[in-house]
């Protein structure tokens, strides 16, 4: 563990889903290293989800119920999105740490190399980076999998003794006792059904999907998803890609099956403006699914005629200026693909 940097402000970028005691070594690190430290709330202003379960203020609130009052004092917190764009995450992250520590000339960044996700420590050359040796293997995925498994909430939360902190057991008793939590559970088991139905693969597969971004007259046309995972959010028209299908044409039957758009396929296919491929390897709790996203602007002064079909509980076109307020209402990352085409949020 490398403790020689000396720093103005510490940072600390994490999920803390939930906080556990390899967190909060990061987070004593950090303060002995500054005299104040900046904790990074990834993945911020989510739909609530069994891989996100806990807003940010939740977390904030988790992480405070360690601390002293002094330490309390020395570190301010800062929501981030997640973007699924590195250099935009990564400029993101600049930013806000910059306006927290306004002044500081020597920052320096706190983390170890967990695994292959860890690759975000790289992004910032600029700061000191401190890293800390894994001394503490635990993993907030497994944590989040004893909770949601409980039977009985006090006997998981006794296993976990040695991973979380007591001030975090103790919260998180309280926590599953709100209404959240029952559809919290069913999204878990539906995830874990999904991936077990795959596990005799021969090797870890790789999902090709398509969504639709359709707009017209200021609107845009989305769905509310009616199964889990992401029941009840609103989300863009899609699916996986049939075998024999091109993307376009598998983009197309997406639409039809889930809206029944009153546009006929040849007008959709003079109305594509655009394809991106989405393809961050985090973007789906159900596992590596790149997904090519079509752009559609049917450039008409009315909506067409649309309705909920297949797994859509809704069908319904919304205007683009409410977008920017209803980014925790979205499944996955259906809210930044929206962001990618109609620059929904400012940088």
């Amino acid at each position: 563990m490398s403790t020689s940097a000396s720093a103005d402000v510490a940072v600390l970028i994490g999920r803390f889903q939930p906080f556990h005691n390899g967190h909060a070594a990061l987070l004593k690190l950090a303060l002995s290293i500054a005299p104040k430290a900046v904790v990074v709330l990834g993945s911020s202003f989510h739909a609530r989800s069994a891989k996100n379960p806990f807003t940010s203020k939740e977390r904030v609130e988790m992480i405070k119920a360690t601390l002293t009052e002094d330490e309390k004092a020395r570190i301010c917190f800062t929501e981030l999105r997640d973007y699924y764009e590195d250099n935009r995450w990564a400029n993101a992250v600049r930013r806000q740490v910059e306006a927290q520590a306004k002044g500081a000339k020597k920052i320096a960044l706190v983390g170890h190399f967990k695994d292959a996700s860890s690759y975000y420590l790289n992004h910032f050359p600029q700061w000191q980076l401190v890293a800390m040796e894994n001394e503490l293997s635990i993993d907030a995925t497994s944590i989040r999998r004893v909770l949601f498994e409980a039977e009985d909430i006090d006997v998981s939360l006794a296993v976990l003794a040695d991973l979380v902190p007591l001030a975090i057991r103790q919260y998180l008793k309280a926590w599953t006792a709100l209404s959240h939590y029952e559809g919290l559970v069913e999204e878990h088991k539906q995830v874990a059904k999904y991936k077990a139905e795959w596990k005799n693969a021969p090797y870890a597969p790789i999902f090709s999907t398509v969504d639709a971004v359709v707009v017209t007259a200021g609107h845009v046309l989305l769905i509310k998803r009616g199964g889990f995972p992401g029941k009840g959010q609103w989300a863009l028209p899609g699916g996986f890609v049939e075998q024999r299908e091109r993307l376009l044409q598998s983009a197309i039957r997406e639409l039809a099956e889930e809206t029944r758009l009153g546009v006929l396929d040849s007008m959709l296919a003079d109305a594509l403006v655009d394809v991106k491929v989405f393809d961050h390897p985090d973007r789906s709790q159900r596992g590596r699914t790149i997904t090519h996203a079509h752009y559609f602007d049917l450039k008409t002064d009315h909506l067409p005629d649309v309705e909920a079909a297949d797994d859509a509980e809704k069908a319904a076109w919304l205007p683009i200026e409410q977008l920017a307020g209803m980014e925790e209402e979205f499944f996955e990352d259906h809210f930044h693909i929206l962001d990618h085409f109609l620059r929904l949020t400012v940088d």
